[in-house]
């Protein structure tokens, strides 16, 4: 017998999940008890929530996408500031020292 071990990775095993997941819906459907109308229309609603939420959970993200920007202008046009300032002041000492040394 061989004795490897065998590891999966985590979106290997989220694949699975969401697999078994559809082939359960799938069997539940095709064996279910209710006419075919009743199961569309509840396939229906079904579709309408998920977009529904779908949706949402896009307008979150959106929002949470466009804090991020902002904050990272914010951040960026206070780190260039910051490097101009330390610019300036070399640029400074630099002016200051050729002129010592050169006069």
């Amino acid at each position: 017998m061989d004795n490897r071990e065998t590891t999966c990775s985590g979106p290997t095993v989220a694949l699975a999940f969401l697999g078994g997941a559809m082939a359960g819906m799938v069997a539940g459907l095709l064996l279910a008890p209710k006419p075919g109308e009743e199961t569309r229309r509840a396939l229906k609603g079904y579709g309408r929530k998920a977009e529904e939420e779908v949706l949402e959970k896009a307008k979150e993200a959106r929002a949470a996408i466009d804090e991020t920007i902002e904050h990272g202008k914010h951040f960026m046009a206070g780190e260039t500031a910051d490097a101009e300032a330390v610019i300036n002041a070399g640029r400074e000492s630099l002016k200051e020292k050729i002129d010592k040394c050169c006069r």
